[in-house]
């Protein structure tokens, strides 16, 4: 059997190559083997020791990942690591120095922290990214993103540094409870909260609201991509409808008309869209690999699954069966709140859809997507995370750390 530390970096090893890393051993390495290049136990300069792994991204080095045992706290290991991103030995390419990106793993748990940000701190994230997007964030052209607006895209290299330079809220139609949403949620962004929550009343306008910001934060921030969770297929149509009615009051062009909104009915995501809007069960049978039948789109996430049993189940509860891992119980059948707290099938990382598919995720109905399963779809994703909703319990001021 493995040691911890031994078992630890095999984890990473294999996290490393479904992101699409090449991993080698110092002794072999060729930094030009591929975009992505992860070499372990790298020596640095005197005094540094070495790194667990150091990475080079398009031949040139650009972070390290400090490897711990299971169980360990990486709360601390982020000093550690910043250690190691300023010791590279002289002579060796890298793109920045101190190194940008440095990750701090166990193989099971995995922190993350970006120099490129104005105030770099590590944030928790499910797998390693992919090397192209660190490519990206490396060049500091930002080509995708200047196309749309370059005095205000071009002030920053991060989501997180354009966002300190967002243009005024343009305030004329929008009501009152929906400017004091926008200016707190940008607040909210630009102090690099991962969660944010906002609580407005049936009928006040939440979609519009969301689509107000989303279109602030694609047109002025550079958001790559953003992702629209709803609880149904027909909340889902509804929701594109009013994307494509949203006229910006920057431009006076519709929001389709600018950008590309993709509502997912296949398993799919189109990578031109700026905007995704998806029920949250099409997500999390997206995560798992598997097809979901439009119609069970339609039935409410919190009737889904049920508590645990065993054997498969006929019918619609057998699609349930096959999709969700567990049987469940329809139309008509009583459903106990403890059914949302049923051990749920978990999520693995599926190299398909990297965590960095997206930038935001706005999560409506908010109250009913924090359990189970479905928190798993919210937490796989490097993304700020927004929850929308009318009626907030405890346990939703909790997830979104309110």
């Amino acid at each position: 059997m493995a040691q911890p530390e031994q078992q630890a970096r095999e984890n990473i090893d294999k996290l490393l190559h479904a992101a699409g890393w090449i991993v080698s051993n110092a002794s072999q390495a060729n930094i030009h083997a591929a975009r992505g290049v992860a070499i372990r136990e790298f020596p640095l300069k005197p005094g540094h020791g070495y790194a667990d792994y150091l990475f080079y991204v398009d031949g040139k080095a650009a972070g390290v990942i400090e490897a711990k045992k299971e169980g360990v706290s990486l709360s601390g290991v982020e000093t550690q690591a910043a250690k190691y991103t300023q010791g590279l030995p002289d002579g060796l390419p890298r793109w920045h120095d101190p190194l940008p990106f440095s990750y701090q793993s166990t193989g099971v748990e995995t922190r993350f922290t970006n120099g490129l940000d104005p105030v770099p701190r590590a944030r928790p994230v499910f797998a390693f990214h992919r090397p192209e997007l660190l490519a990206e964030w490396l060049d500091s052209s930002h080509q995708q993103a200047r196309q749309d607006n370059v005095s205000y895209l071009d002030r920053g290299k991060t989501f997180l540094a354009r966002l300190q330079a967002m243009p005024p809220l343009q305030e004329e139609g929008l009501w009152p409870a929906q400017i004091t949403a926008i200016h707190n949620l940008e607040q909210s962004l630009k102090e690099n909260r991962p969660r944010a929550l906002i609580q407005m009343a049936t009928g006040s306008g939440k979609t519009f609201t969301s689509i107000s910001f989303i279109y602030r934060l694609i047109k002025f921030a550079g958001a790559r991509r953003i992702l629209f969770l709803v609880d149904r297929g027909n909340l889902a149509d509804q929701t594109l409808k009013e994307f494509q009615q949203y006229v910006s009051p920057y431009n006076n062009f519709k929001f389709s008309e600018e950008y590309i909104v993709q509502r997912l009915q296949g398993n799919q995501i189109d990578t031109t869209a700026r905007v995704c809007i998806c029920t949250i069960q099409r997500m999390y049978s997206m995560l798992k690999g598997r097809d979901l039948p439009a119609d069970l789109e339609e039935i409410p996430i919190d009737a889904l699954p049920p508590s645990p049993a065993s054997g498969r189940g006929a019918g619609a509860a057998g699609d349930l069966a096959d999709v969700f891992g567990q049987p469940s119980r329809l139309a008509g059948s009583s459903i106990r709140e403890g059914n949302l707290f049923a051990q749920p099938e978990p999520i693995e990382y599926n190299p398909a859809i990297p965590i960095e598919t997206f930038d935001i995720i706005v999560t409506d109905e908010a109250h009913r997507s924090i359990y189970n399963l479905w928190a798993q779809v919210l937490e796989y994703f490097d993304a700020y995370l927004v929850g929308l909703t009318a009626t907030p319990g405890k346990q939703t001021f909790g997830f979104f750390h309110q």
